[in-house]
């Protein structure tokens, strides 16, 4: 049975991007695709948009019109959309994976409860590769132990708009969860001026900014006389949204709950 897909954004890169790989996968159908009222593509034909030919389906402005619980929606877009989006989500009884970050303190409390009203997947990163650096940082720190020090650099392109990365937070989360540190108190997010001898403690994240860098994570653990890096490239956005589609065939599936990519790969 094919799996109907909704792409919020899907005027935008990863929209394309998503509407492009959907339109190539057999099991799954491309049943809606939204955007902003503002956006001068709503009425155009996604396909179209993709690159991938006319799929008769045009963008519109009205998530609710197409989604249903038979249907999974993916969300890249922003976090006020994406919370428009998941309220919907819950109101129609649909699944929903949302890739999007950037979710202030208030945003992310109020999407922590929706996302436990449906079938939701919340990932600050949909790659399958980021989902297996998490857990090879857990092995490591657990392994390594306090003598080594973690420190996260990320870069992404220009236009990104929040910083650090959602990526390296959920980084850092990891690293603080194998090792015993607080990711509320531990995290330092940049450094200037006379900081002081490096808190024992500290996990350091580093944000990069330039060009059209799709996103890269590096997790240093720094030893003395050694040290251990663990990268990940993200060479386009399809690794993102291959992730992301893979995650909405598994999810269609599933009952009511919160979910991650974890989940999806048998690590829970």
């Amino acid at each position: 049975m094919s799996t109907g897909m909704i792409v919020c954004g899907a005027s935008g890169r990863m929209g394309r991007t998503l509407v492009n790989l959907i339109a190539q996968d057999s099991g799954a159908t491309l049943v809606g695709a939204v955007e902003a009222p503002s956006s001068p593509e709503v009425g155009h034909d996604a396909g179209e948009l993709a690159g991938v030919g006319v799929l008769r389906v045009p963008v519109g402005t009205d998530l609710a019109r197409v989604a249903n619980p038979d249907t999974v929606i993916l969300d890249f877009t922003t976090a006020d959309a994406a919370l428009k989006n998941v309220r919907v989500a819950v109101e129609r009884g649909s699944a929903i994976v949302v890739g999007t970050t950037g979710f202030s303190g208030n945003q992310q409390t109020e999407l922590d409860e929706l996302a436990r009203q449906t079938r939701c997947l919340i990932e600050p990163n949909m790659s399958i590769g980021i989902a297996v650096l998490r857990r090879l940082i857990q092995e490591a720190g657990r392994a390594l132990g306090p003598d080594f020090d973690p420190e996260i650099v990320e870069i992404h392109h220009k236009m990104k708009v929040d910083a650090p990365s959602g990526t390296a937070l959920a980084l850092a989360k990891a690293v603080a969860d194998a090792t015993g540190r607080d990711v509320s108190k531990d995290v330092a997010s940049g450094r200037q001026g006379i900081v002081g001898r490096r808190p024992a403690n500290e996990i350091g994240v580093m944000a990069l900014r330039g060009g059209d860098v799709v996103g890269d994570h590096t997790v240093i653990f720094a030893g003395l006389g050694e040290r251990i890096e663990l990268t990940h490239r993200a060479h386009s956005r399809e690794c993102l949204a291959r992730g992301a589609i893979r995650a909405a065939h598994w999810l269609i599936d599933q009952p009511i709950g919160r979910y991650a990519m974890r989940d999806v790969l048998g690590w829970s």
